[in-house]
């Protein structure tokens, strides 16, 4: 190949995320609806009887699938179908950074979204332990405690050790994580829920308290 047709090639191609066709796309909304004259947020608790993370606590969405235009219509339509609210329920959806998982293999987004008036929510049952919401004057004012995760790599059997400097000594990178929890009665919300809150709280414009823990 001559240096001319690396440079049509490099010239004409817009850059992307690489490896972006075989990560999995996700769309959360962060639900946003009024009562008692103030901003409560929405969460849910994750049904007993599914097999990833029962019990959690979490915002309404999922895996974008084929008949979703957008990450933003697949948080929707998640919304809709675990809370049982028709779309008119949902008003106005604002994106939030998204968020790159490489291990798992995910990208992430956010979105914020108000829910118009009382919707008669009817959760599925299948998905949905119960719903909840919490005032957004306690989260502002909350002060979450953070920790830190660590990710050691685990090479395979077959992994070519003998092909590498230092081999089975090579120094693997450990990757870490900081994870937020907030508290708010006997709710425990962590994990990616509590990393989107912190987010959200963030994109208000004044940012929350950095929070304490080891």
């Amino acid at each position: 190949m001559k240096w001319e047709q690396i440079q049509e090639k490099m010239a004409n191609r817009k850059p992307d995320m690489a490896g972006k066709r075989e990560w999995r796309v996700y769309g959360i909304l962060v639900p946003l609806m009024e009562r008692d004259g103030e901003i409560h947020l929405l969460f849910e608790v994750r049904s007993g009887k599914l097999r990833t993370q029962p019990g959690d606590i979490c915002f309404p969405g999922g895996r974008m699938e084929k008949g979703d235009p957008d990450p933003k219509g697949a948080a929707v339509r998640e919304a809709c179908e675990e809370l049982g609210i028709s779309e008119t329920a949902i008003g106005d959806v604002y994106p939030l950074d998204y968020i790159v998982q490489p291990l798992e293999g995910r990208i992430i987004y956010p979105f914020a979204g108000n829910l118009r008036g009382t919707p008669a929510f009817r959760p599925n049952e299948e998905e949905v332990e119960e719903i909840f919401t919490v005032p957004l004057s306690c989260l502002r004012k909350a002060e979450p405690e953070v920790h830190t995760v660590s990710f050691r790599p685990i090479p395979e059997e077959d992994f070519p050790f003998d092909r590498i400097p230092g081999g089975k000594n090579y120094p693997f990178r450990e990757r870490k994580v900081k994870e937020f929890f907030y508290y708010y009665k006997d709710y425990c919300i962590w994990g990616l829920t509590a990393y989107i809150l912190h987010q959200f709280l963030q994109a208000l414009g004044e940012d929350p308290v950095e929070g304490t823990g080891g």
